[in-house]
């Protein structure tokens, strides 16, 4: 059975986070999305609240399920047997950064296999970051978001 762990700090979820979700439960037999406890960021969202937005939004995938995990990431791979950590990539930008990563997981967990997933060309430009941005200054974030949770987020940003 192939179990993968797509982590991230999802504050909040947007499109392109779910893109890869869905994408990564086509291949894989159980897919653990998992929000991180980042010490080092200030997430605007709560932890809860973006498990929540998560699980609304991921209902009607059976092979999907929303986990928390705080510490090291092939920690928590290792926690739900998951022997494959999804990274999904925008640009050159990103994989840099998770390519170190990744090293220091393979270094840290030999048996656990990074997969980076290219984004869907229509969510390249999206990041959590300018979704919070635009709507703090009044702008749309429709179609940015998953309309489920639409609302409820955008009301907190502004």
């Amino acid at each position: 059975m192939a179990i993968a762990l797509y982590p991230g700090s999802f504050d909040p979820v947007t499109l392109g986070h779910l893109d890869i979700i869905m994408r990564s439960a086509n291949i894989f037999d159980f897919v653990y999305v998992s929000v991180a406890v980042n010490p080092s960021k200030q997430p605007v969202f709560s932890t809860e609240q973006r498990i929540r937005y998560l699980q609304v939004v991921t209902k009607d995938i059976g092979n999907v399920e929303v986990v928390t995990f705080n510490g090291l990431l092939v920690e928590a791979a290792k926690e739900y047997n998951a022997g494959i950590i999804i990274k999904g990539l925008r640009a050159i930008t990103d994989f840099e950064f998770e390519f170190q990563m990744a090293l220091m997981n393979k270094k840290l967990a030999a048996d656990v296999e990074t997969l980076f997933m290219a984004t869907n060309t229509s969510y390249s430009y999206l990041s959590s970051s300018l979704v919070k941005e635009v709507a703090k200054l009044g702008g749309c974030i429709k179609g940015l978001v998953p309309p489920e949770v639409h609302d409820e987020i955008f009301s907190q940003l502004r």
